[in-house]
């Protein structure tokens, strides 16, 4: 049976959900790592500087790490378990679970890594982003012992998690999340920045640097003995002092400085260009389209007013889109629903195995498989071309040996790479 992927919306009825249709492709999905199987992995994720270990974000409560790649003589270890929360439970169904890793750029002198989680404290859900360090005398498994909270999010709903970590270039951490779930953003979140942790990407300084601000308050954020946040916030982020948003007056002592771009539904997955620099994003549609974006610094994505190129007219607002103050930025790609239903953010094709793919981005979607290719032709919408088709694909990364893409198969249980299917003839 097909495991549920974090970042599919379920359609109304069943008969509702378009069948899955296969076209002819040239290239196949085979397994990166035979003998080798995970339990619902759903994020690929590697260390700075470091093409001897690939570590894998396990939805059901575990990131394992395979170590070996320099050798050949690879072996899955057991690096984080979350299985076990003191005072409070791992939650692992529908879209909740263990969805994000990242690790500093100063990971191999500081041991730190920041993990994104779904747990319920009192029975109530929540989405947590924490800190851990690794074990002083093993750096393939982090100490529990040390984890430290930043953010402890009241979740309404258990799906639109986002749940992605990820180091910019810049060193801070960036942190997706969804509208808080239920459909066609019923608790009216993505449209504000000045409510939860919701709707948007956010930015923040786990180092605390000299200069940076303090987060404005927010029942969410972890504090100190002192009053203290255990993270700063950069003095550039693009929504410090605002005092209106879509038109409307807002206190600034209120808004979620945090905030890096807003107007996101269901953002599943995104990536730095280490070339340019440039952020790209997976975005979950509601009910009719599919979207990948390039992230701007303080971009407005449009959701809820807009659903990729397209006016959305089931939000909380209808389809009265505000009349000052909305720019959104449109997508580089969108494609209906009635080709695919869940898109997974990808990664820049730089290796070498196949030189018609080099800068091309590819990303897949998980409900009908395919495989896509995006290729910039400077126009607004990038070109696209279908590579291969797999079933459940939930988290795309790089292999650090070699630069190929790398594809985790949540349904299947495996880390997969591309092959033309005229090799394996």
């Amino acid at each position: 049976m097909l495991a549920q992927n974090p970042a599919a919306p379920a359609p109304a009825k069943k008969d509702e959900k378009p069948p899955i249709v296969f076209v002819p492709v040239d290239y196949e999905l085979v397994n990166a790592f035979p003998g080798i199987k995970f339990e619902q992995p759903l994020g690929i994720v590697s260390a700075p500087d470091d093409n001897k270990r690939l570590f894998i974000v396990e939805k059901t409560g575990r990131v394992q790490v395979v170590t070996g790649l320099d050798t050949g003589k690879l072996e899955k270890k057991l690096f984080l378990d979350l299985t076990q929360i003191p005072k409070a439970t791992l939650v692992t169904e529908g879209e909740c679970g263990v969805l994000g890793l990242a690790f500093p750029p100063d990971h191999a002198q500081s041991g730190r890594v920041f993990v994104y989680y779904s747990l319920k404290i009192g029975g109530v859900l929540h989405q947590r982003v924490s800190r851990f360090n690794v074990s002083p005398n093993d750096p393939n498994s982090v100490d529990n012992g040390t984890e430290q909270t930043l953010i402890t999010q009241k979740d309404e709903a258990s799906n639109h998690n986002g749940g992605d970590l990820a180091f910019g270039p810049d060193g801070y951490l960036y942190i997706t999340a969804g509208d808080g779930g239920a459909g066609n953003d019923k608790f009216d979140n993505a449209r504000f920045i000045n409510k939860g942790f919701h709707g948007a990407i956010f930015r923040i300084d786990v180092d605390k640097k000299a200069g940076n601000l303090a987060p404005n308050p927010h029942p969410a954020i972890s504090l100190a003995a002192d009053g203290s946040a255990f993270y700063a916030v950069p003095k550039d982020n693009p929504f410090i002092g605002s005092d209106s948003h879509h038109g409307e007056k807002i206190d600034p002592k209120t808004v979620r400085t945090e905030t890096w771009a807003t107007g996101l539904r269901n953002p599943w997955r995104i990536w730095f260009d280490p070339k340019n620099d440039r952020l790209f994003c997976g975005e979950v549609g509601q009910n009719m389209y599919e979207e990948v974006d390039l992230i701007t610094k303080g971009g407005d994505y449009g959701w809820p007013h807009r659903e990729a190129l397209h006016p959305f007219i089931q939000g909380p607002t209808a389809d009265k889109e505000p009349t000052t103050g909305f720019k959104p930025i449109d997508p580089i790609f969108e494609y209906p629903r009635s080709t695919g239903l869940s898109v997974t953010g990808g990664v820049v094709y730089r290796g070498d195995k196949f030189p018609q793919f080099k800068e091309k981005y590819i990303f897949a979607d998980y409900a009908f498989g395919r495989v896509i290719a995006l290729e910039d032709t400077g126009k607004a919408q990038w070109s696209d071309e279908t590579i291969a088709q797999e079933v459940g694909i939930a988290g795309i990364g790089i292999d650090p040996r070699d630069g190929e893409v790398l594809f985790a198969n949540m349904a299947l249980g495996e880390v997969k790479h591309l092959q033309s299917k005229a090799s394996s003839n």
